[in-house]
This record gives C-alpha cells, structure tokens and sequence, in this order.
C-alpha cells in the first residue's frame, strides 16, 4: 500500500486494482512449489489508487471535505462488493481426521503487502491464518464462498441497498441524538431541545466539527430534496452563547475542562484527560511528516508498553457508571471517534444490520441477546452465553500447557455431532464433558462465535474496526479501538471481554503450548472476522489484503484489553459538564426560583458542599449494613480502598466478601459512578464537591 497513506494529512482510497492474474491457479492440480520470482509476484494481490486528502473544502482543517464536494472511497468497502464464487466442501464430504479435507480445494495463501500502521505479523504466523481459513471452509461453518448457511439452517440474507445520498449522515445524526438538527417534523420536544443545546456545548472543537460538518453536508442534500422546508443553519446550531450563558466548567484545564493538548507526555503514556482526536489533531499538525517507527518484524514483546496517565480522581471502566450516565457516554464516544477518524481523512462507511432469519432457541446460530435471554431464566444475571462460559472452562480444566491449543482443529465429523449433542443435551445437564478432547472443545468455541448471525464485532461497526489500521500511530490506533469497544452492545462487548481474557490466559503459558500473541491472534480473527455470509461478499484479493489487518486488530485487542475496556477521563468530564449544565438549566427555570433565591440568601453560598467535608471530614452512609454511616477524615493519602478497610474493620458481620463492595460516588455532577480502590478522596471531592458517598454491593 502506498506510503501517501501514512500522510497526516489523510488519503482518500479511490479504486482497487485486481491483480488477480498474476495469482497462481488453484485446485488439487496447483503446483505447489514455486521459484522465488513467482512467489513475489504472487504476494501482490492487488492495489489500491491513493489520492491525498487536501481537506480544502469550507476552509475545514479537521479532517475530509464533506459528502457533497469532496472525493470519496470507491471499491473498499469489504461489505458492499460483488460476490464471487468459491465452492466449499460439502458437508457429506467432511473428512473426520483433522486438518484437511481431501475433497477441499487448497491453494497458497499470498502474503498480504505490508504497511507501517500493521507490523508485527510475518509470513510464517500469516500461515496459520490460511490454514484455519482452508479449516472454517472444509468444515462447513458456513463462511465458504457461496454458501450462505450453516448446518442444518436455512439463513436468508437481505443483499444490502447502496445508502441514498445523505442517509449515512441522517443514520449518524439520529444515532448520535441529534435528529432534531436536521428534521423539524418531529414532534417539538423543549427537554430534547435542552438536552440537545447542553450536549453541543460541551463538545470540543474536533467533535463539534464532525458534527458540523455532517449538517452542512445533510443540508445540501436536503435543500436538494426538498427545496421548502426549512433545515437549521450550521451557523445557528454552534452559534457561540450569550452572556450568562457559558456552561459551568470543571477546574483545571483549558477547553471544556480538559488540560492542553501540548502537556507533557511520553510516546508509551495514554493521556485521557484531553479528547483523543485533539490529540490526534495536534499530531498531524505538529508531525506532517512523522512515520510510524515501529519495526516491522517486532515480536510480541516489542508493542509498545503503553499505559495511562495517574489520575487521582479514578479510573472508570464500563460498568462503573450509572446507565443514564452511560447513555450520555455512548453519544460522546460516537461523535468522538467520528471526530478521530476525520482527523485522518477516514471517512467510515457504516452498514446497518443484515436482516437474516435466526433460530428463536439453541445455542450455535442465535442472536447473543436471544440466547443472553434463555440463559438469564435459569442464571439471572448472566451476562456471557452459559455455552462460552464453559466450554472456556472445560479447555483449561484440560490444561493450558497442549501445544497448538486453538490452532489444531478438532475431527471435522467429530465436532459436528459433538454440536448437535450440544444442542439437545447441554441445558440438560447430561453432555458428557469428560469425554470431550481439548482441541474438539477449541474447534467449538470457535464455531460457536463464526455461527453467529451478525458478527461479534457488529456489522456497524465491523468497517470503523477494520479501518483502525489507517491511523498513523500505534497510540491513535489504540485510542480508536478504545472508543469503538464503548459502542459495541453490551453483550457483544462483555462476550468479547471474556473471549480476550481467555486468550490471554492461553499466551500466559506459550513456553509450552507455543501459542504466542501473534499466534493465537492470527488463527482466531479468520473466526471473528469471517462471520455468515462474510465471504460471499469479499472478493479473494480483498480477502488477502485484510488478513493482516484484521489480525493485527485482534492482536492489539488481546494485549490492550485492560485498557480498552476503560471510559477515558475527558469522556468523564463532559458527562459531568453536561449533568452541570443541566442542573443549572432546570434550577433557572424553576417555579420556585424567587424562593430558593431568598433561602441562598439566608444561607453559604456553598450549601451544597456538606458541613463536614468543609471541616475535614467526609460522612459516608452505608443503608445496606448494619453500620450506617461512619465519619472518615479526610488526608491527602485517603483513598477509596482505605474507607472500604475501615469500614470493614467496623462492621464484622458482613455477609459480603470485601472485594464485592465498592465506593460510590453519588450525586453533584455524576449521578453514580463505582470507584476505583486507587481513588484519592480529597481530590475527587474537590471536583465534586455536592456528592454523597455510600457503600454497597458492586452493581457489574
């Protein structure tokens, strides 16, 4: 790929150039041994015309020019190609020793062109790739060339409709909240009004911008097509505010309450205190012609070490917020990775969901939130499909020492009945665990995340992941893929979490099992990737061409995963922004406002900050125990872990374990956040200085 894409400015991918013809041929009469010359020349599977990204349209600065006058992708979008054959085993010729088929068609995997943003991932692990690519063919599961179902399942797929001009914008909008900006026929609803003028106002520059910039585009459009209806101008939507009316701002900081970008940091350090795509934006700016300087051959300990600046209110993961609060997170994360991406000159092609007919009940083939369902009536609660949960287990029951563990396939006969006895016996109780091989309990787990109806990284989002490899940086590239984990559905996101610790837990033990991270990544992203259907849309040089990106994605998820699984600071903050501005907006317009204004006048000016935390100490409640609340003095070393231990310490009759309660921040600016045991209370009352404090049961 052309070394223009690792521009700052951005690239625009204008047209995919086939060089099918300089592929060997395939089949059983394939030779397989090659001199060197046509082994190189095979690698080449295709190209893509680059085009720098001016970005000159409207004077934007922030990333691509808009939908109606700029120049777009053509021909990348591995989801809307033509679909051409490749005939697949059929099941009645399935061979029942494992590896491969007889009967299977076999050719040699070209290596994919290699560019900086991807290294890491040589032509020996890439082999692996190929090989479970050639294992998910002949077994049958459904991700063959022209066949569209799995075993014993009729799959109806909708071919996808081509987005009318504007309605990627309109879905992006409407996705966001922000319908409203672009459609005055819906019902006048002044709390979304209000809720709407909040949000905008707390966005920074490079998210008001993308925000911006998919108005002005959907403008044009609409003007177009309906010449007399009246759409909001750009101009009115950020117009800035009027005097008295800056929202509240949270100490420290320049631009809504995050520090300045230029603030000192090193290449392994993730600043989540200042929006990832102002950061990104600062790069490009500042480093026009910086490269990505890691090696390209770097082994698994050669990734950067990276890790997150201290921050001594807390870090939040997910499940620490309330879910109001997380609806507010999850409109911020969109606009925000949009925002990144822009500052990259990505311009993302969202899908909407395939329509397929999905099995009601089962376990391989259905929904996540069908089968999440039918477990949560016998195990209230779960949040991982029972089915993963332990067929997990039962691998390391086994032992996680087997070598080839996840890439030696099970018996392909073998699997198939085991899934149908699955099938009818697991709920059960009575499927014979004990007799289930290691490598067969690997083949099903990995049939059971290819067998799902709509891929575990979503079809939305399926594109923006994959283009996670276009950014310039490493740190770019994790800050993307941070932000696409948040917008994930909550049972795709805790499904892939327990999927990543598990393999994890398999590269703890590579000195006997030989299954490093790039091992174990390359062999499992044909099988998160290549979900019903996939390859029927993807030409083969396409195919080719994503194995090392897609793999170099998963890699990054596996060795980041305790990073990426975390709300970033700045995220945090407009949250609080916008629960501030709220408040103050619903106290101005208040009946009572004229009374309240006597009542301040009797009283501090701060009534909201409790009595005792102006005196040094801190009341924290605890209605679920025995004890109360307790009074805990505040220092500058009081952490949330040392109020737990004195609590602790007080009430012995506890019935919960320690590790099972958390700290909560309630009230103020948040409306309830879990805290971190490394959270220092005197810092984090000083940022909300109106919250209560109460112990209870974690609620994850």
């Amino acid at each position: 790929m052309s070394r223009q894409q690792q521009q700052s400015q951005g690239v625009v991918l204008t047209g995919y150039h086939s060089n099918a013809e300089l592929l060997p041929k395939t089949g059983p009469s394939a030779p397989l041994a090659q001199d060197p010359e046509s082994t190189a020349t095979s690698r080449r599977t295709g190209h893509y015309t680059v085009q720098q990204n001016q970005n000159t349209q409207h004077g934007d600065r922030y990333g691509p020019p808009t939908a109606t006058g700029g120049t777009k992708a053509t021909g990348t979008d591995p989801l809307s190609q033509p679909n051409p054959s490749l005939a697949a085993c059929p099941t009645s010729q399935l061979s029942s020793s494992p590896g491969h088929s007889p009967n299977c068609r076999s050719r040699p995997p070209p290596t994919c062109q290699r560019c900086n943003s991807q290294d890491s991932l040589d032509e020996l692990e890439m082999d692996d790739y190929w090989k479970e690519v050639e294992n998910i063919t002949c077994s049958g599961g459904g991700a063959g060339r022209g066949d569209g179902g799995g075993e014993g399942e009729v799959q109806e797929e909708e071919q996808q409709k081509v987005p009318e001009e504007g309605e990627q914008e309109e879905a992006w909008l409407t996705e966001a909240g922000l319908a409203r900006l672009f459609d005055d026929s819906l019902a006048a609803d002044l709390d979304q009004e209000e809720d709407n003028e909040v949000f905008l106002s707390t966005l920074t520059r490079t998210q008001a911008a993308a925000v911006e910039r998919r108005v002005a585009s959907l403008h044009q459009t609409l003007l177009r097509r309906r010449n007399r209806q009246h759409v909001p101008d750009v101009r009115d939507i950020f117009r800035p505010p009027g005097k008295g009316e800056q929202p509240d701002k949270l100490k420290g900081g320049s631009e809504n309450g995050q520090k300045d970008v230029t603030s000192a940091e090193t290449e392994t350090e993730l600043n989540v205190e200042v929006a990832f795509s102002e950061q990104a934006l600062s790069y490009r700016d500042n480093h026009q012609r910086l490269k990505v300087t890691t090696s390209p051959n770097s082994p698994d300990d050669k990734l950067p070490n990276f890790k997150l600046l201290r921050d001594k209110t807390g870090q939040t993961r997910i499940g620490d917020l309330s879910p109001l609060d997380m609806k507010k997170v999850c409109r911020l994360v969109l606009v925000e990775s949009t925002a990144l991406f822009d500052t990259a000159g990505i311009d993302l092609k969202a899908h909407k969901a395939v329509k397929v007919k999905t099995k009601e009940s089962g376990l391989f083939g259905v929904p996540l939130t069908t089968l999440l369902d039918q477990d949560q009536k016998r195990v209230p609660g779960t949040k991982v499909p029972l089915i993963l949960q332990r067929l997990i287990s039962h691998i390391e029951e086994e032992g996680l020492d087997t070598e080839g563990l996840l890439r030696i396939p099970g018996a392909a006969t073998r699997v198939k009945s085991l899934c149908q006895e699955l099938e009818s016996s697991f709920y059960d109780g009575m499927f014979p665990w004990r007799q289930l091989k290691q490598h067969d309990a690997a083949s099903l787990l990995k049939l059971f995340i290819r067998e799902l109806p709509h891929p575990l990284l979503t079809v939305e989002y399926l594109n923006a992941f994959i283009a996670v490899n276009k950014l310039p940086t490493k740190k770019q590239q994790l800050q993307a893929l941070n932000l696409l984990v948040l917008l994930l559905p909550e049972a795709n996101r805790d499904t892939l979490k327990a999927l990543v610790e598990f393999f994890q837990r398999v590269i703890d033990h590579q000195a006997k099992n030989k299954m490093t991270l790039n091992n174990v990544s390359v062999v499992m992203t044909p099988n998160i990737f290549m979900f019903k259907g996939f390859r029927s849309k993807v030409t083969e040089q396409q195919e080719f061409s994503m194995a090392t990106s897609t793999a170099n994605i998963v890699r990054l998820l596996i060795r980041y995963q305790n990073l990426l699984w975390t709300i970033p600071k700045f995220i945090v903050t407009q949250v609080r922004q916008q629960n501030m501005e709220s408040q103050r907006k619903q106290n101005k317009e208040r009946a009572v406002r004229k009374l309240l204004k006597k009542i301040t006048t009797d009283k501090p000016a701060d009534k909201a900050v409790p009595e005792e935390s102006s005196q040094g100490f801190i009341r924290v409640q605890a209605p679920q125990f025995s004890k109360v609340s307790m009074a805990v003095q505040l220092t500058e070393e009081l952490q949330a872990a040392d109020v737990l231990t004195r609590f602790l310490s007080q009430d012995s009759s506890l019935a919960v374990k320690g590790e099972e309660l958390c700290l909560y921040e309630i009230g103020g600016n948040i409306k309830e956040r879990c805290l971190d045991r490394e959270t220092y209370m005197k810092d984090l009352i000083q940022l909300n200085p109106a919250a209560e404090w109460v112990i209870k049961a974690a609620q994850r």
